[in-house]
C-alpha cells in the first residue's frame, strides 16, 4: 500500500477520521462512522469497508456479526483531509437499528419524527446481541 495515501489523510489526535458512507448508485448517505489507520489500510487492500468502533476499542467489519457488508467502489479524501466519503454497494441495511440509513429521525415542525420504518428487527439482525456498532 502507497503511504502517500495515508498521508493525505488528516487523522485527530485520537488517531480516528471520520467517514462517510453513501451508496455509489443513489447517492443515499448511509451512516457516519470513524476509521483509524489500520480500517482504511484494510478496506483499501481488501475492498470491504472496515471501520474502528469507538465503543468496542478494536477494529469493526462491517457485516461480520449481521452479513449486511459494504463493498467499496470509490474512496475520496476530502480538501482538508479530515473527513472520508465512501461509495459503497451495501448489502441489507446499514443501520444497526435495522432501518436502510442512520439518518431515520427528522425534525419537522419543531419536533422529532422517525421517517423510515425498521426493515429487519435489530434480535433476527444479531442473533438476540445488543446492536452492530
Amino acid at each position: 500500500m502507497n503511504n502517500d495515501i495515508l498521508d493525505k489523510i488528516t487523522f485527530d489526535t485520537g488517531g480516528l477520521v471520520p467517514a462517510i458512507a453513501q451508496q455509489h448508485d443513489t447517492g443515499e448517505v448511509l451512516m457516519m462512522a470513524w476509521m483509524n489507520r489500520d480500517a482504511v489500510l484494510e478496506t483499501l487492500e481488501k475492498g470491504q469497508v472496515c471501520y474502528w468502533s469507538r465503543s468496542r476499542g478494536k477494529l469493526w467489519r462491517k457485516g461480520e456479526s449481521s452479513g449486511h457488508v459494504q463493498r467499496l467502489v470509490n474512496f475520496r479524501i476530502d480538501c482538508d483531509g479530515d473527513t472520508l466519503l465512501l461509495l459503497v454497494d451495501q448489502t441489507g441495511v446499514a443501520c444497526h437499528t435495522g432501518r436502510h440509513n442512520c439518518f431515520f429521525q427528522s425534525v419537522r415542525d419543531g419536533e422529532v419524527e422517525i421517517i423510515s420504518e425498521v426493515e429487519i428487527s435489530p434480535d433476527e439482525m444479531y442473533g438476540n446481541k445488543s446492536g452492530g456498532k
